[in-house]
């Protein structure tokens, strides 16, 4: 059915690379969903519906994984033995933490004004900080890059996914 011990990227035959093509993950993903899905093995066995339903799982999560930006580059530094957000080393560049302050006290005080112009552009500030994070990341995953820099990006990254995430809340509230 599924060989469990494939990473996420050989399970969907893609190589193992930051920079993914969409497309082929959702065609490979779908495909790969038709082959194991519970509903085609209800008629089986106790242990083939058990292997369905774990396979299912992991194509699952495989895909979640590859298809987020922050995770993708999270098991790509884990595949090369690094702990992208080991616990004993929360250290950022401090030049990045300063702007994430300064724009955090700018969306709160466009959410006490309500201003959802001065929102909605500093999200686009946010998402093309990310867009140019994760161009980074490509370069320095996929060329093998040593992984230190890699870390340090993908931590920056998945502040920066937070900080949108959090923004999009408060447009939300002010909408």
């Amino acid at each position: 059915m599924l060989d469990f011990a494939r990473n996420h990227f050989e399970l969907f035959g893609l190589p193992a690379r930051y920079a993914l093509d969409a497309q082929a993950l959702d065609a490979a993903y779908r495909a790969l969903q038709r082959t194991v899905h519970p509903d085609r093995h209800a008629a089986s066995d106790d242990a083939t519906r058990r292997l369905a339903l774990q396979a299912a799982a992991r194509v699952n999560e495989a895909y979640r994984t590859l298809g987020d930006p922050v995770e993708r580059a999270r098991y790509l530094l884990g595949l090369r033995g690094v702990d992208a957000f080991d616990e004993t080393d929360t250290s950022l560049d401090v030049g990045f933490l300063e702007r994430q302050l300064e724009r955090r006290e700018r969306a709160a005080e466009a959410t006490d004004a309500r201003d959802e112009p001065a929102l909605d552009a500093l999200l686009r500030e946010v998402r093309a900080d990310a867009k140019a994070i994760e161009a980074t990341l490509g370069e320095l995953l996929d060329a093998q890059a040593p992984t230190a820099a890699a870390r340090a990006r993908v931590r920056e990254l998945k502040f920066l996914d937070k900080l949108a995430g959090d923004l999009d809340e408060m447009l939300a509230k002010v909408t």
